[in-house]
């Protein structure tokens, strides 16, 4: 069965069926609001793949050039890592090995799990 999150995206698919922000606010943007937190809330939920800086920045909400920024810093604190070259194209995902990135997962994980159960009291 297939894991649908926001806005038409299959976990189990290789394609997005939008080419705008993927999530609405994720658990990261909801307490700590800046590009940062979209690229990395992006990048936690949907890593399983590797994206290039369009990409991301399209799925973040965010332009090119402040993603190309964001990532940058991500990069030289080891958040993130480049995977690989498709064309012109370098590609980006997660760093699996960051002590640091297992942890802002957890706390994403958290995040989105205290929010699901606020909005079941309500």
């Amino acid at each position: 069965m297939s894991k649908t999150v926001s806005r038409g995206y299959s976990k189990n698919s290789t394609k997005f069926d939008t080419e705008s922000k993927v999530l609405e606010i994720g658990p990261l943007e909801d307490k700590f609001p800046c590009s940062r937190s979209k690229i990395l809330d992006f990048l936690i939920v949907f890593d399983d793949y590797d994206y290039s800086i369009s990409e991301i920045a399209r799925h973040s909400g965010l332009s090119f050039k402040t993603a190309l920024n964001e990532i940058r810093a991500l990069v030289d604190d080891s958040f993130i890592v480049k995977t690989r070259t498709s064309g012109k194209s370098i590609m980006y995902k997660l760093n699996p090995d960051s002590d640091s990135v297992q942890l802002i997962s957890k706390l994403a994980m958290n995040i989105a799990i205290n929010r699901i159960k606020d909005s079941s009291r309500n």
